[in-house]
């Protein structure tokens, strides 16, 4: 199986007990996930943008993928992280990147499409109907930072997604959280805003809620249904690439067995398992955690 990746590479500063570390981020704990979960027959594509002076940080994961689509520009951006307890994060971004660049002949030959949109940047809406228009096979969109505007201090702040009807009619299946659902439908009842973005045409909408779990909403003859599941209960060491993890097992599992229950339980234990690892070796055992937790 094969499957493309979507997404900018971003350098993280994450302020933590008055230390400002540098972290990879950005498509990395997508890739770092699904470098860590794939089976050995399978291979994926990189459409990124990276920098030499600090490919050290992704080079550990993106130097065992397909790398055809894997640009290098004089920058990409930093994004300044606040980290909190019980409220979403705050971002501040530095130098952000252009969009990237679609060039790719064979986008048929991919079994899956996965875009993460990081920086809300990473691709334009012609881009992606283009992308749509050509391609033949399941879009798996994360809003991330689509659901942000950008201000005079590239700051990044909740706002309505513009277009967000022709952003959504162009994919399969969409992640968002509960602050980004609110940028994608102006109804404050949870199933009414989910039952909204699949009449746009997303067949898939998954809703993930922390450390409460995930839902997945569909229609089924026109009625709308929902599967939701819980966190497992792990102690909480890391903020940092939850979403991407789940998003990218999610996908990766829906694709391979179209088991959208199986889907949800891997990716949701995942999720569970990025949230207690304290450093990316511990990433290594990822499937393992999963299959051991999920059996």
């Amino acid at each position: 199986m094969r499957m493309l990746v979507i997404g900018h590479t971003v350098e993280d500063h994450v302020y933590l007990n008055g230390e400002d570390i540098i972290k990879p981020g950005g498509i990395f704990y997508t890739a770092l996930g699904l470098k860590n979960f794939i089976d050995k027959e399978d291979t994926i594509s990189l459409n990124t943008f990276v920098q030499k002076e600090n490919y050290y940080l992704f080079a550990g994961v993106y130097e065992g993928m397909g790398k055809d689509y894997l640009k290098y520009v004089e920058r990409i951006p930093k994004v300044y992280l606040t980290l909190h307890d019980f409220k979403e994060r705050g971002e501040t971004y530095e130098s952000v990147s252009q969009n990237l660049d679609i060039d790719i002949k064979d986008l048929n030959s991919f079994d899956g499409i996965l875009l993460n949109m990081i920086t809300g940047f990473d691709i334009t809406l012609n881009q992606l109907k283009e992308i749509r228009h050509v391609y033949n096979g399941f879009i798996f969109m994360d809003v991330h930072t689509l659901s942000r505007g950008l201000d005079e201090n590239l700051k990044r702040n909740f706002r309505p997604v513009p277009n967000v009807d022709e952003w959504l009619s162009s994919v399969d299946i969409l992640q968002a959280n509960v602050n980004e659902l609110k940028t994608l439908s102006n109804k404050r009842n949870e199933k009414d805003a989910a039952e909204e973005i699949l009449r746009y045409g997303v067949k898939i909408f998954i809703l993930t809620k922390g450390e409460i779990g995930a839902k997945v909403y569909m229609l089924d003859n026109n009625e709308i249904i929902s599967i939701f599941k819980s966190s497992i209960k792990i102690e909480n060491k890391n903020m940092l690439g939850c979403g991407d993890i789940f998003g990218a097992v999610f996908f990766y599992t829906y694709i391979k067995t179209k088991d959208l229950c199986k889907s949800l339980e891997l990716a949701n234990t995942a999720a569970g398992y990025t949230a207690s690892y304290e450093n990316l070796n511990a990433f290594n055992d990822l499937k393992k955690d999963v299959f051991t937790r999920y059996n």
